[in-house]
């Protein structure tokens, strides 16, 4: 029997090299490195202005790096051609801060999307699956309703559907919680925790919401706005209690409404 040792792409989900981030002239981000492992919950955290939403952005796709390179199971998505970035593309769903459903169409029409531009599925087996996916974010027979009317935090989850859709390895959340209260906030981390657990997804989460870090973080990097990079990587309530960076310790020991109870929960 042939005994191969195991690549980085085996150990690997996601793997950012050096990176640098830039609008024009405007460099928000330089040298960024890190590893994401397959099934990790990470988290990309820092205060305003630090460039989490924009790492993300040129992490998926929609600006390209200035320089760096960005790799999904060791397969250059950076500077793929045409036919494999739209290969790679499928690999992974994204959830936006607003949940960026189409307010003309129905939560069904907005969850069958991805399939329609990236299957040759018939109506009817698109049908099924938005069915399942919205059943597994525990919005079935929601299929008929318009995005007006339904909540904030149901809209995250249908967009959550539409990004489950192709059943990707990974997926990105951008500000999750943003606008929600604290109970429904709690069950959008719940539900990750489900998705993470049931499926084996690679969950890729940017917030400053000290309450979701705490609760379901494996790991985070934290960036900084004046450095323009990476400043700290690990287990948050590791760096929260051990970090030589005061930055790192201030910004993960601030109070916040339903922030305390998670801080003195016991790192199990």
């Amino acid at each position: 029997m042939n005994v191969t040792t195991p690549s980085l792409a085996a150990k690997f989900a996601i793997e950012v090299d050096g990176v640098e981030c830039r609008y024009g002239e405007k460099v928000v981000l330089e040298n960024v490195s890190f590893a994401v492992k397959r099934g990790e919950i990470f988290f990309i955290i820092g205060g305003s202005g630090c460039g989490k939403s924009t790492l993300l952005r040129h992490m998926i796709g929609l600006h390209q790096p200035a320089r760096g390179t960005v790799r999904y199971s060791g397969r250059d998505f950076t500077h793929a051609g045409t036919a494999e970035r739209k290969a790679l593309l499928r690999s992974f769903g994204v959830l936006y801060q607003s949940g960026a459903l189409w307010s003309s169409m129905t939560v069904g029409e907005n969850v069958a999307l991805p399939l329609e531009i990236f299957t040759d599925l018939s109506p009817r087996d698109r049908a099924e699956i938005v069915a399942l996916k919205l059943a597994q974010v525990g919005l079935a027979g929601y299929e008929d309703y318009f995005p007006a009317e339904i909540s904030g935090g149901m809209k995250k989850r249908a967009g959550l559907a539409r990004a489950l859709a192709l059943d990707p390895a990974i997926v990105f959340f951008d500000e999750p919680s943003a606008g929600l209260d604290p109970i429904t906030s709690l069950k959008l981390d719940e539900l990750v925790r489900q998705i993470r657990e049931t499926l084996g997804t690679t969950i890729i989460i940017v917030s400053h919401e000290l309450a979701s870090i705490f609760d379901i973080a494996d790991r985070v990097i934290m960036l900084d706005r004046d450095t323009r990079g990476v400043i700290a990587e690990g287990e948050p309530r590791t760096l929260r209690d051990r970090s030589d960076d005061p930055r790192v310790r201030q910004f993960l020991n601030r109070r916040s409404p339903g922030v305390a109870a998670q801080l003195e929960k016991p790192n199990l």
